[in-house]
């Protein structure tokens, strides 16, 4: 073989050696086209994943703007007067104000609470410490509070309307005696089993105040007519006008402006120089208890109540529990013999709510866990030994303003106020 015939075959080795590396380099770069062109897809949706994307993000905005309506809206005057119709349908009135039924351009119903026109200083107070508070809270158990008014003619708060009415009515009043709203269906008749939901949704409502919330809520005033009856009688703590945020790590509380809550409801530090903490809400509770189990109000003035020394109900309650008659509060209370063990553990959470001494109450969280039977109850002791003392000192010509703020006195004047 010659030298040129070498050459050639040297040369068409090199040229066909660069034809496959082109044909490597055309396949790689067509590989790199097709995924990159496969990642700007993905970057990228098709009409249809387009859509559904579009549709999930109105959702969003939909979850969004929901929570933004739950804030307390501000009505002006003319509002509340298209909710309720020129303030057609009165349904209640008190020291505050009137309230009226109205309604939503939605239909939903609503409860608008009219303030009296010229607010003092400490209606002022409790108007703000009622959009302050219930404005920021939302569980089953509390009314809700839809929005408010505030100009200078017409200052108002616009609840949801709770059909059955307030608890004091459905427990105390007479089913013959006139009232601005009609009775329940079946007034005065409600079953045990009814009345114990009643208990425990009212303590779950306290116990969402006072441990759930982003700052602990003190209530202040837990009573009968500050717990509204859905339809269904499922309750909801009402009426914030007293209450008071703190931070948790804040155990006491100074007290200004005079004694707070209602007499007959309110704990002793509330009227005494004592700390206050949230167990005043306990104390209250536990009085409203006594009252649900009795179907009566604590205190009142009857002969017959005087003969058979229950004019205190709650004092009456603890020497039959004390001495193994609870039959006989049972018996009073028409509870049958099936409910005895629920109404005992009612009883027993009653009596150790009442404590004199705060620290000696317990948390709610605790009080729901014993009525529904998933905490053990200890045998309470007395919580009424302190009111020997107070008459001791009231019999023996001392200073007789401390016995004023016993029990009994205490629901003498809640009865009297009524």
């Amino acid at each position: 073989m010659n030298s040129l015939a070498l050459a050639g075959i040297i040369v068409g080795g090199i040229a066909f050696i660069m034809a496959i590396k082109q044909i490597t380099r055309c396949i790689e770069l067509k590989r790199e086209w097709h995924a990159e062109r496969a990642a700007s897809s993905a970057a990228q949706p098709a009409s249809g994943t387009r859509s559904q994307y579009n549709v999930e993000l109105e959702s969003v905005n939909r979850f969004l703007d929901g929570i933004l309506r739950e804030k307390p809206a501000r009505f002006t005057a003319e509002n509340l007067r298209e909710f309720t119709g020129g303030y057609a349908e009165r349904v209640g009135s008190g020291g505050f104000g009137v309230v009226y039924r109205g309604r939503f351009p939605n239909g939903v119903a609503v409860a608008v609470k009219v303030l009296n026109g010229t607010l003092d200083r400490r209606a002022e107070e409790q108007f703000m410490a009622e959009v302050g508070t219930a404005g920021r809270t939302y569980h089953i158990n509390l009314v809700r509070l839809y929005g408010f008014c505030f100009d200078a003619s017409v200052k108002a708060l616009v609840y949801e309307f709770l059909p059955n009415g307030s608890l004091d009515r459905v427990l105390f009043d007479p089913p013959n005696k006139p009232t601005p709203m009609p009775m329940p269906a079946g007034r005065g008749v409600l079953g045990f089993e009814t009345l114990l939901g009643i208990v425990v949704g009212t303590a779950r409502g306290i116990r969402y105040l006072h441990e759930e919330c982003q700052h602990r809520i003190i209530h202040y005033d837990i009573k009968p007519g500050n717990v509204l009856l859905a339809e269904d009688y499922s309750p909801k703590v009402a009426d914030f006008g007293l209450a008071r945020l703190c931070n948790r790590d804040k155990t006491h509380l100074t007290m200004t402006g005079g004694a707070r809550g209602t007499p007959g409801y309110a704990a002793p530090e509330l009227w005494l120089p004592l700390p206050v903490t949230h167990k005043c809400d306990v104390y209250s509770f536990g009085m409203l208890v006594f009252e649900i189990l009795g179907r009566r109000q604590n205190y009142v003035v009857e002969e017959h109540a005087a003969l058979s020394g229950q004019e205190w109900y709650p004092k009456w309650v603890w020497q039959r529990f004390e001495e193994g008659r609870f039959e006989e509060v049972m018996a009073a209370s028409g509870i049958m013999g099936e409910d005895g063990e629920k109404a005992e553990r009612m009883c027993k959470v009653a009596l150790w709510c009442v404590q004199y001494r705060p620290e000696a109450r317990p948390a709610m969280s605790s009080v729901v866990r014993m009525l529904e039977g998933e905490e053990e109850i200890a045998r309470p002791v007395n919580p009424f030994s302190y009111m020997a003392g107070l008459h001791a000192i009231s019999s023996s010509g001392g200073d007789g303003s401390a016995s004023s703020f016993s029990g009994d006195s205490a629901n003498r004047s809640s009865a009297l106020s009524q």
